[in-house]
């Protein structure tokens, strides 16, 4: 009797184990399925935002080319690209001097703006106590948070009457351009710089101090060349929002249609020729400003091609 009982104790006990193991089972079986679905749910989301990405800037491309191209055939390319007369009331459209306008307030902005940037962030980065790094960036990070309207408002306010005080010239002026450029390309160049030299590890300065290199050597020898992909990144983008301002520079660089010969003189850039323009342009001037649209986006993208090549390059070298 005995022997019955606790044989059917063991059956019960392994029923029971069987049981529970089955449990766990489904219990796991379930929670995979959940976690598939969820994956899956988060991988379409993913491709979908990938995918409205890629259409809209194919649509925009198509709707410029589109716009712009038939003008160009009309006017005649060469004519267009270097054509020195903006007259729509005559039909004559020639970008070239808004086309050097726009080179020379980027250039500008760029040559003034990267090492400024740089050093700013080598600052920040490398000697900078943390409190002081602390303080310098929210600064920083609030002037690329103030509206590009704004900057233009300054300077048309501030710096156009100060210019004019200095050196005449009415003030609205390359020089101007350059200056609000500047100012506004500054945050992404110190920002991108500084997280890319915060990058480089630890290892690289403390083998360069042990082998005898001073502070400054070890920044401009080891800590720079190691993070120039980043530093490259920071001028590629510096270089994008440059070229793109719009609103700023319409307000302080007199808008007028003219291949500068010193910083004192006015100019217009293709972005400020289609913003002041497009609200009334018909016709072939409409299709002329499209047609500007199309310059600028092939110039910008063979500039981003090269300086992307350049900056991989870099990267690969690291």
């Amino acid at each position: 009797m005995e022997a019955s009982i606790e044989t059917y104790r063991k059956v019960e006990n392994k029923m029971s184990e069987q049981a529970y193991i089955s449990r766990d089972a489904n219990n796991f079986e379930g929670q995979h399925q959940k976690r598939m679905r969820t994956e899956t749910f988060f991988r379409r989301l993913f491709f979908l935002s990938a995918t409205v990405a890629i259409v809209a800037v194919a649509a925009i491309t198509i709707f410029i080319f589109v716009s712009g191209v038939p003008a160009i055939g009309k006017i005649g390319l060469f004519d267009f690209v270097f054509g020195q007369k903006w007259k729509p009331s005559a039909d004559i459209y020639g970008i070239f001097p808004m086309i050097i306008g726009s080179l020379a307030a980027t250039g500008g902005a760029i040559l003034v703006g990267v090492p400024m940037g740089v050093f700013t962030a080598i600052f920040m980065a490398e000697i900078a106590p943390d409190t002081l790094s602390r303080l310098i960036r929210p600064a920083i990070e609030l002037l690329a948070g103030i509206p590009s309207v704004v900057y233009g408002f300054w300077g048309l306010v501030v710096l156009v009457p100060l210019i004019d005080k200095i050196w005449g010239g009415g003030g609205n002026s390359l020089l101007a351009a350059i200056v609000i450029l500047t100012i506004m390309i500054l945050p992404t160049i110190v920002n991108v710089s500084e997280a890319a030299l915060r990058a480089v590890p630890k290892s690289y300065g403390q083998g360069s101090l042990a082998l005898g290199a001073s502070k400054i050597e070890t920044i401009f020898r080891v800590k720079i060349p190691a993070a120039k992909s980043g530093v490259l990144a920071a001028v590629v983008l510096g270089i994008g929002r440059a070229i793109g301002e719009t609103m700023a520079v319409i307000l302080v660089a007199g808008n007028t249609p003219m291949i500068p010969g010193a910083l004192t003189d006015r100019i217009r850039t293709m972005t400020a020729n289609i913003a002041m323009e497009m609200g009334y342009a018909f016709g072939l001037h409409q299709e002329a400003l499209f047609a500007t649209g199309v310059i600028l986006f092939v110039f910008i993208m063979a500039l981003n091609l090269v300086l992307n090549r350049m900056t991989h390059r870099a990267g690969d070298e690291s």
